[in-house]
């Protein structure tokens, strides 16, 4: 067994396990690690040092959580993250026994991510306005998150030298370093051709040539953008749905899995590792069937039209 360390010093070393071992990105070692922060507060607050936590303060540090209005699929990442520090600390013989091994994480109800038609994705790019600077680049944006499923980390890091127009697929290289080849639409392909014209007239910063997406500053666009342009673009024609920019890549799987596509095909595009990721959007297809039968369905509009009080 190992000495005790300053709690410091251990969230750098496993800082580092995170980003050489386990091959993680820049923002999901980000989240680890706030993760365990939030703990090492809660433990500090307590004078109780990472090695003599128990399964007791484990327990009482998840009630906090919920003590502070944290939403339940938000406690359960963290507690992930609390498990993954733990197995960590045993990998490394800094403990003999994992106190988080029985810690239990918040119950969650089936989460169907909001999706939108296809009449409603062409709403939203048909109410960008082309004769802005970026107006162009913004339509190209959608086109592509929506064509090929990315993540939205995935699209700001999308390389010149990852695209093949010709042969119609983008490489993307998504969790944990994994690339993976996807196909692309024409019709984003004609976009990105469209939006090259305006690339090609921007000033780009040295170390930023490779990358698809430039913003004003001549740097590869951030999330933070993307979120902020999708934001606006849906308040402007008034969309009552809460969208981000996951909810090009769910509503790519969507309307796949409803045109016939096979889940393993899909669970593919998507860079899943485990089929059973994928399998939430035959849920969603179910749940929308459901309400499509109740919509349309002769008994139910005959009952809806006995139901409705008579003037």
């Amino acid at each position: 067994m190992k000495s005790k360390e300053n709690p410091d010093n251990i969230l750098k070393k496993y800082k580092q396990y995170l980003k050489l071992e386990k091959s993680l990105s820049a923002n999901t070692v980000g989240a680890y690690l706030a993760d365990v922060n939030k703990l090492f507060q809660f433990l500090s607050d307590e004078n109780i040092h990472p090695f003599d936590v128990t399964l007791d303060h484990l327990e009482t540090f998840s009630a906090s959580l919920r003590d502070l209005g944290i939403q339940p699929r938000s406690q359960a990442r963290i507690l992930s993250g609390i498990r993954s520090f733990y197995h960590y600390l045993i990998l490394e013989d800094y403990m003999e026994s994992d106190p988080s091994e029985l810690l239990e994480s918040p119950q969650l109800g089936l989460h169907l991510p909001e999706v939108l038609t296809i009449e409603e994705i062409d709403t939203l790019i048909g109410a960008i306005d082309l004769s802005t600077r970026e107006g162009q680049r913004n339509r190209t944006i959608l086109e592509t998150l929506y064509s090929c499923g990315l993540r939205i980390s995935e699209l700001c890091n999308l390389k010149l030298s990852d695209l093949y127009l010709e042969e119609g697929f983008i490489k993307v290289e998504g969790k944990g370093s994994k690339q993976r080849l996807v196909p692309i639409s024409p019709r984003a392909i004609q976009e990105l051709r469209l939006y090259f014209i305006d690339r090609n007239l921007s000033t780009i910063k040295p170390g930023y040539e490779d990358y698809v997406f430039i913003s004003k500053r001549g740097k590869n666009i951030s999330r933070i953008m993307v979120f902020h342009f999708i934001k606006e673009l849906s308040d402007a024609i008034g969309l009552k749905k809460n969208i981000s920019p996951h909810t090009f890549r769910h509503s790519f799987a969507t309307h796949l899995l409803e045109g016939g596509a096979n889940l393993r095909a899909i669970q593919c595009m998507l860079g899943h590792e485990s089929i059973g990721t994928t399998e939430i959007y035959t849920h969603m297809d179910t749940h929308r069937l459901r309400s499509e039968i109740i919509e349309h369905h002769p008994r139910n509009k005959h009952f809806r039209e006995k139901q409705r009080p008579q003037a």
